[in-house]
């Protein structure tokens, strides 16, 4: 299980500097313009993926002493929540995504296979389930990012970027 997540993380944390290094090039106009999403614009849907990262290792700090002090680096951590992001806040949350991407593989390596199951107490499913065991949960927390990237992904098809980070770039099962 340990092995899958890390895979996971580590994937993660490549496909969001992909997307970050494609977004650079765009200008504030071009990153800040609705794009119809439920999130608005690029910037909006990358601030969300950060975001949600920082929501999610919220939730496992909670539950566990051990995911709390691998995850001390990204503690604290706050995206901004301007609609239009300015080229300083954009770097920002660049340097926080970084950050709380590399939290989640640090927690990861440093749980064991029991400390990953854990069970973690949600605010969402209405309380049905009350909580799900931690290894569930960074599942959901890949899975929503996947998910989110998809989305930039149309976006810039739409726009007629050219890209690359679309597929699934696994080194699979990492030692």
């Amino acid at each position: 299980m340990k092995r899958v997540l890390l895979m996971y993380a580590r994937y993660s944390k490549r496909a969001n500097e992909s997307v970050f290094r494609l977004l650079d090039d765009l200008s504030g106009a071009a990153l800040n313009q609705d794009r119809k999403s439920h999130y608005g614009s690029l910037a909006g849907l990358a601030a969300h993926i950060v975001g949600a990262t920082l929501y999610f290792q919220s939730l496992f700090r909670a539950s566990s002493p051990a995911a709390a002090a691998a995850l001390e680096a990204s503690g604290g951590l706050k995206t901004p929540h301007d609609k239009d992001l300015s080229e300083e806040e954009w770097l920002e949350l660049r340097r926080i995504g970084t950050l709380a991407d590399q939290a989640t593989i640090d927690m990861i390596q440093a749980l064991d296979d029991e400390a990953l199951t854990v069970p973690v107490k949600l605010d969402w499913y209405g309380g049905d389930p009350e909580s799900v065991p931690l290894c569930f949960l960074a599942h959901q927390l890949f899975v929503h990012g996947t998910h989110h990237r998809g989305q930039v992904s149309q976006i810039l098809d739409s726009m007629g970027i050219e890209h690359d980070f679309s597929g699934i770039d696994l080194e699979f099962l990492p030692g």
